[in-house]
């Protein structure tokens, strides 16, 4: 089970629709992700940086939330290119379980 609901983004595509990325980070159960953390070190990224590129290359509007400026500019910065290796590691990723205190808004599927 992965975390991105591809039907359904395929689906809301194929309709003209234009998806929306909540929370790329997960509400911040991703900065508990190791193998991320070294995925988004490998590009010399931010963790957040790997997500919002990772949601653009789904097609999604990517909407990372912050109120420091500096961070805002980080996330700006995404001129680079996550491997087609890569890609199928975050496409695969186990289902993230609990969203701790932010569970009432979960980011991606809840079967």
């Amino acid at each position: 089970m992965t975390n991105v609901p591809s039907d359904l983004i395929e689906y809301s595509q194929s309709k003209g629709m234009l998806v929306e990325a909540y929370s790329p980070v997960g509400h911040g159960e991703l900065f508990k992700n190791q193998q991320l953390l070294a995925m988004a070190e490998q590009y010399g990224v931010s963790l957040p940086q790997l997500c919002i590129r990772y949601t653009l290359l789904l097609g999604l509007l990517s909407l990372p939330k912050t109120a420091n400026p500096a961070h805002m500019a980080n996330n700006a910065d995404l001129d680079f290119v996550i491997s087609d290796a890569d890609m199928s590691t975050l496409n695969n990723m186990k289902r993230i379980e609990n969203y701790g205190d932010a569970s009432v808004f979960p980011v991606y599927r809840q079967d």
